[in-house]
């Protein structure tokens, strides 16, 4: 077992948690109210763009050609796929790309993003891969689970899940997977403490940002 799976089994009320919150089963329902999912586009659209800063920084603490490459297509594949498919939903709403680029971040996703980035730049690889991985993961974790569900065959959620339980996406979520617990098999128990709490954090996120798209939660002042 490597350590990535140690992670999960050590904190799978937080792991379930994500995989199962009301804005995650009700897309499978195919009930999510859309005005809820609108507000969730925009939002990770915001959250997509530090998210990409992540993987270039990945690509420069790479100490190696072919993890440079990997890192390098993962950006590609964020910064193309991933925000294209939010530009094409928000097409549907009116929502113009000017909109999603001028969106001001949610106290959550400011909070989310800025951790991340924090983590990403003042850690080493291990570290930037623990902060990365609950995201990639989890919704891999969340398209495969989805993948036959109601919500599949909805017309405006069907796409959307249908990109998380794609191949693709697992080969980049396997990838980093493989790649985090080739890097942190011979570290010490103090180092794979620390990657825990990165990781739990950032999952710990992801669940509150479910919980953000939910509530559509606003800044109070």
């Amino acid at each position: 077992m490597g350590f990535s799976q140690e992670i999960i089994t050590d904190i799978d009320n937080i792991w379930q948690a994500n995989l199962k919150h009301p804005f995650v089963q009700e897309i499978g329902a195919g009930t999510l109210p859309v005005q809820k999912f609108k507000y969730y586009m925009i939002q990770d659209y915001v959250y997509l763009i530090d998210y990409a800063k992540i993987f270039a920084l990945g690509v420069l603490k790479s100490t190696d050609l072919q993890t440079m490459t990997q890192f390098a297509n993962i950006l590609q594949s964020t910064l193309t796929e991933e925000m294209s498919l939010h530009r094409q939903y928000a097409a549907q709403f009116n929502i113009s790309e000017e909109t999603l680029t001028s969106a001001e971040p949610a106290p959550t996703t400011l909070a989310y993003t800025n951790y991340l980035l924090s983590v990403a730049q003042t850690g080493g690889q291990a570290e930037l891969l623990a902060a990365l991985l609950p995201c990639m993961w989890g919704y891999e974790a969340i398209g495969k689970s989805l993948a036959h569900s109601p919500g599949a065959k909805h017309a405006l959620y069907g796409e959307w899940i249908a990109m998380y339980s794609s191949s693709d996406f697992s080969a980049l979520t396997e990838w980093l997977i493989q790649e985090f617990d080739k890097i942190t098999a011979q570290q010490t128990n103090m180092q794979r403490t620390n990657l825990t709490n990165i990781f739990k954090n950032a999952l710990r996120y992801e669940v509150l940002f479910w919980e953000m798209a939910y509530q559509e939660e606003k800044w109070l002042v």
